[in-house]
């Protein structure tokens, strides 16, 4: 199926996948950045944003077949590819299913193999995505720190209440995704180089998860964020951007 996306910048392409939950436009702390050396291509995971949102449950070797479509509708390839969370899930399949796309990995607080922690929590958290404030309020105790919430807490706050939320059959199939994703037994298949970072306090997609993933691909580097969570890349957020540009050239 055909994704939204947009276009930041110029140069090489640099394909961006957002995770559960979330559209592209997520990723603009990034594209801020990354933008000044890459044509950055953000779209919109089926059932976010501005695209559609067909019948779940999703799978990420499907949402990986629409990443395909993306980059070669734009006669692309191959290129590199970053992905958080479920879009690094994304981007594991892009690299197995379709390998003549994809130059350079970059899976972020991602996971191989749910563990039995981590699908607990992606089969409860669509039972209360009816429930805004809760849901958004068990979301964001998960994937921030205690000492950057203490920070950005009226921030945090106010995205509870948000309207743009997406919708609960879109989620479900999202989450859906995200538990039956399983490329560990696979992931040597993956011939190019791979970026694997990771925080260090991540509630959400424990490390370990992400040192799995670096085990498995040959001669993947595994860089962890220390005192940081599921969002090390917005927590962190210049170091993240400085180690994965320069890990992208």
């Amino acid at each position: 199926m055909k994704l939204a996306y947009a276009e930041y910048g110029a140069g090489e392409p640099l394909v961006l996948i957002m995770g559960l939950g979330a559209p592209g436009a997520a990723w603009e702390p990034h594209t801020a950045a990354w933008s000044r050396s890459f044509r950055c291509l953000v779209a919109d995971n089926r059932g976010a944003g501005g695209s559609a949102a067909p019948p779940g449950p999703y799978t990420t070797a499907d949402m990986a077949d629409d990443y395909a479509e993306l980059i070669g509708g734009l006669g692309l390839g191959p290129v590199r590819v970053a992905g958080i969370s479920m879009g690094g899930a994304i981007a594991q399949e892009l690299a197995l299913h379709h390998p003549e796309l994809v130059s350079r990995l970059v899976l972020v607080a991602s996971w191989a193999r749910c563990d039995a922690h981590t699908a607990v929590i992606f089969q409860t958290l669509p039972r209360i995505w009816d429930r805004p404030e809760a849901a958004t309020a068990l979301l964001q105790w998960l994937i921030w720190t205690p000492a950057w919430f203490a920070a950005h807490r009226h921030e945090l706050l106010a995205e509870r209440t948000a309207p743009d939320r997406m919708s609960c059959a879109a989620f479900s199939a999202q989450a859906a995704a995200c538990v039956s994703h399983d490329a560990l037994d696979r992931l040597g298949g993956i011939r190019v180089p791979t970026l694997v970072t990771a925080g260090d306090a991540d509630l959400f997609v424990p490390p370990r998860l992400s040192r799995e993933i670096a085990e498995s691909i040959p001669g993947a580097i595994l860089e962890v964020f220390s005192g940081a969570g599921h969002t090390h890349h917005w927590e962190q957020l210049d170091r993240f951007n400085a180690i994965v540009e320069e890990w992208l050239r």
